[in-house]
């Protein structure tokens, strides 16, 4: 499967209060690429993956999917993306499956299929408070596995994983990226993104020494 789409910023600025976090700051990325965005901390990684779901607004330029206004339809943008944060967004009190089960009534998707590919399957119907932090991340990740989309948008995905845990990572990167699915991700550390491409963030004038 593949989507003819591209995601281009063009010549955004952001605002945070009074600071500015970047100016001018232009990026587009083609079905099956990948971006690794780098930089310092307050350089404006996180803020940019927002920016490029729609939950944070440009005060200058704009953001296009193929050649359009992405944020004319914020719903159908978010449909189309999947945007993995810090946070794993997980409901303590619910099990593994039960978590996966809010995502997949809105995507879609095999939650036995999705919790496999992750490694979570003999963990299915354990709380989600009692995994340990590696587990919550991979049950975060595993939301990625639910159901195709054409865009992911994640916030250093490999935090908390350990060695096997990022290969099969990279097995569900992999898969993304053969059907056409393209990948911008922010990070501290080597992911398993063969061939990314990176985007390395300055930090605004006032900040720098």
């Amino acid at each position: 499967m593949g989507w003819g789409a591209v995601l281009e910023a063009k010549d955004i600025g952001v605002l945070r209060g009074e600071r500015v976090v970047f100016t001018g700051l232009s990026l587009s990325i083609s079905p099956g690429e990948a971006i690794l965005l780098t930089g310092a901390n307050g350089a404006g990684k996180s803020t940019l993956l927002r920016v490029l779901a729609g939950l944070v607004p440009v005060a200058e330029g704009e953001i296009l999917w193929h050649g359009a206004p992405a944020l004319a339809d914020r719903v159908a943008h978010a449909a189309r993306l999947r945007y993995l944060a810090h946070a794993e967004a997980l409901k303590p009190g619910l099990t593994a499956a039960e978590n996966l089960l809010f995502w997949s009534r809105r995507w879609g998707g095999d939650i036995a299929a999705a919790l496999a590919a992750v490694d979570l399957s003999a963990l299915a119907e354990l709380p989600a408070r009692l995994l340990s932090a590696g587990q919550k991340r991979r049950l975060a990740l595993a939301r990625l596995a639910l159901a195709p989309v054409p865009l992911w948008l994640l916030d250093e995905p490999s935090v908390g994983l350990d060695a096997a845990s990022i290969a099969r990572f990279g097995t569900l990167l992999a898969a993304h990226r053969a059907r056409g699915g393209a990948v911008v991700a922010a990070t501290h550390v080597p992911l398993p993104l063969p061939d990314a491409r990176e985007f390395r963030l300055a930090p605004p004038l006032e900040d720098a020494e």
